[in-house]
C-alpha cells in the first residue's frame, strides 16, 4: 500500500500529461490524415509551406496543384496544411 501511494503522483503526472498533451495531438494527426486522404480535383487548399492553389490531379502519395496563370506544381500530399471552406 505504501508503494502504491509513493508511485500515485507519478501515474497522475503521466496521466495529466498524456490527457492534456498526448490525446489532443493524436486526434489532430488523425483529421489531417483523413482530410489529406479525402483530396478531391478542384478543392482549394494551403500546403505546410503557405502556397495557395487548386487541385489539379491526385495520385497515391502525390497532388498536383494549379497556382498563378495556370502553372502546375507537384507535392506530396503530406505536405497538404488545410482545404480552404
Amino acid at each position: 500500500m505504501d508503494l502504491l501511494m509513493t508511485l500515485m503522483p507519478i501515474l497522475l503526472f503521466v496521466l495529466l500529461f498524456w490527457a492534456i498533451l498526448i490525446r489532443p495531438q493524436q486526434k489532430r494527426q488523425k483529421q489531417i490524415t483523413e482530410m489529406q486522404n479525402n483530396l478531391q480535383k478542384g478543392d482549394e487548399i494551403i500546403t505546410i509551406g503557405g502556397m495557395h492553389g487548386t487541385v489539379h490531379a491526385l495520385d497515391e502519395g502525390t497532388v498536383v496543384l494549379e497556382v498563378n496563370d495556370g502553372q502546375k506544381l507537384t507535392y506530396d500530399r503530406t505536405s497538404v496544411r488545410e482545404k480552404k471552406a
